[in-house]
């Protein structure tokens, strides 16, 4: 092992021309600064240089010199030491440059900057992480600027279109596609992933460049979307793409498969409820009216032993625990009123509903598959109910997941025998901050446990202020876009661990479609461009003066006036006659 890493770090590179020299230390231990004139334009904040630090343990080993680390460093900020004299700014209709040769000025000297770097460290590839010297470098050494093979080779976990890898775009400060931004799928479904930025910032935009690199064959995932809004119905395309197919012998080939459910097709078998389920779909009952509720679940469940059960068998449960409870009495109180409202309530809330039956539901093994991703559209659906729908059916998930783990199922709807990834849109309405909602307990029971079952989370707000912080916190890969409200900012900051301040103060300067990643899905943070999607964009804003116009368009009101138009040869009634 030690022949192998002294043969790859005394490898001879290339030539390789200074950008600058070291000054000194910087304002932490951790932080060094550089002069340089910068003429090409090239050292921007964020930017990646590297200085060389031979390394006195690997010194002597098999009679060699020590090995040449590369420990790389991101610049914060730059500072100028010289610039053209206030005189020769004065006429702006004359370049300073011309005054400069007028006066016999030096122009190379003209501008000089201090520069600012955050030391990482070097790589070290048998660990994947980056090793800190834990000492400045030494003044008047050599700084490089990293070229962009080393950065795609260290800053990512894995490789573009390598197994088990998600490539979202590439590194801002280079050249696009110069630098693949490559998460490692493996880290990013077992700790979770977070998705936070402002509205119009592109969050369902990344999440969808994400699917689609969950779905391509490198990956074959299990993927299952709450879709609040109907944002993600373009996905359909992924089917008919030629990104997500390979070919194979006979049927050994591989096609990405989307199942879209609307909402009408969202469905939540009755039996399946618990009493925290029933509080919430049945708001402010009485104190007598939650205890025979209480008691008439545990009833019907035992009565039923598993198998489903309806209104009808609910209300007789509940009549019959009131008549118990009232021969268990010693005062004789009459509960009828009770009993009479609580199954009114019932009634109502569940007979005339389309989401909640008695029979169907969501198949686990029909949403989740590999290769398969499944959108539930819960656009046309109350909020309430989605919170009911998502806590459920991640309790089925869960409880399937573990007991398939643990060997008690071999088959049947609650046999998983692989893992699976959700992505929650709007994950804020699931899970708010300062109060408990359904779905709350048991987002944060997968989120704590899912990780040893297989059940990997993605949730996605535009107000990490109105989140949980808990939620937010278990999440260990975090993609991060514009965020404005310094609210949202100083929750972000709370939450989210191994972002450095200095990448978080640039957070109200990022442009659409730029993400600060961060977390174990990458070697260390980085802020990226998202690559354009293979499929349509489902989630933009409408354009109003565009429709507002085209309403007096005239092909628009030709197609007006002919529907509106009677029908040929209706003449209408004459009343008179």
């Amino acid at each position: 092992m030690l022949d192998q890493t002294h043969t790859a770090l005394s490898a001879p590179q290339p030539y390789r021309r200074p950008v600058g020299i070291t000054k000194g230390p910087g304002e932490t231990t951790h932080e060094y600064t550089f002069v340089s004139r910068d003429d090409e334009q090239v050292l921007k904040n964020g930017e990646y240089v590297y200085y060389e630090l031979a390394d006195p343990d690997l010194a002597g080993v098999n009679g060699r010199a020590a090995p040449v680390r590369r420990v790389l460093g991101r610049i914060l900020k730059r500072i100028p030491l010289q610039l053209y004299p206030d005189t020769f700014l004065g006429e702006p209709e004359i370049p300073p440059g011309d005054v400069a040769a007028m006066v016999g000025y030096n122009t190379r000297t003209n501008e000089l900057f201090e520069l600012h770097v955050a030391i990482m460290g070097y790589y070290d590839a048998p660990t994947g992480s980056f090793i800190n010297p834990w000492i400045p470098p030494q003044s008047c050494k050599q700084i490089y600027l990293a070229d962009n093979q080393m950065l795609a080779e260290i800053l990512s976990r894995k490789q573009d279109k390598e197994s088990g890898s998600a490539t979202i775009g590439s590194l801002l400060t280079r050249a696009p596609q110069a630098v693949p931004i490559v998460l490692s799928v493996k880290d990013m479904v077992s700790t979770h992933l977070a998705i936070i930025a402002s509205t119009g910032a592109g969050k369902s935009y990344l999440a969808s460049v994400i699917i689609e690199e969950l779905m391509q064959p490198h990956n074959k995932a299990c993927v299952l979307i709450i879709d609040p809004h109907g944002e993600y119905g373009t996905l359909d395309q992924i089917a008919n793409a030629p990104q997500f197919s390979e070919p194979g012998e006979g049927h050994t080939g591989y096609r990405a498969q989307i199942k879209v459910y609307k909402p009408e097709e969202v469905k939540v078998r009755i039996s399946t409820l618990n009493m925290g389920d029933m509080r919430a779909l049945l708001p402010e009952m009485t104190e007598k009216q939650q205890y025979l509720l209480s008691r008439a679940l545990r009833k019907v469940n035992e009565t039923k032993r598993g198998t489903t059960w309806g209104v009808a068998d609910l209300k007789l449960a509940i009549k019959a625990v009131s008549r118990q409870k009232n021969d268990e009495d010693s005062d004789g109180a009459d509960d009828s009123s009770t009993v009479h409202a609580l199954t009114w309530r019932v009634e109502q809330r569940f007979e005339h509903s389309f989401t909640f039956d008695e029979t169907q539901h969501l198949d686990l093994p029909e949403i989740f598959k590999p290769g398969q991703c499944t959108v539930l559209q819960l656009n046309e659906i109350d909020e309430r109910d989605q919170q009911v729908i998502v806590a459920t059916l991640l309790r089925r998930l869960n409880l399937a997941r573990m007991n398939t783990e643990r060997g008690k199922v071999h088959s049947g709807e609650a046999y998983l025998p692989y893992p699976v990834f959700v992505l929650l849109e709007e994950a804020h309405h699931f899970a708010p901050s300062g109060t408990e909602v359904v779905s709350t307990a048991i987002l944060k029971q997968v989120l704590a446990e899912g990780r040893k079952f297989g059940i990997g989370v993605a949730l996605i707000s535009q107000r990490p202020g109105k989140l949980d912080a808990d939620v937010l916190s278990q999440c260990q890969t975090q993609c991060i876009m514009r965020i404005v409200n310094e609210i949202d900012q100083k929750s972000v900051a709370a939450a989210i661990e191994g972002v450095g301040r200095d990448l978080l103060d640039n957070l109200p300067a990022l442009s659409k479609g730029q993400v600060i990643v961060a977390g174990a899905g990458v070697n260390t943070p980085v802020i990226c461009r998202v690559r354009q999607r293979y499929t349509k964009h489902g989630g933009e804003s409408k354009d109003a003066p565009d429709m507002w116009r085209k309403y007096f368009s005239a092909d628009t009101q030709e197609s007006r006036r002919r529907s509106e138009a009677p029908l040929n040869g209706n003449r209408g009634f004459n009343l008179m006659r």
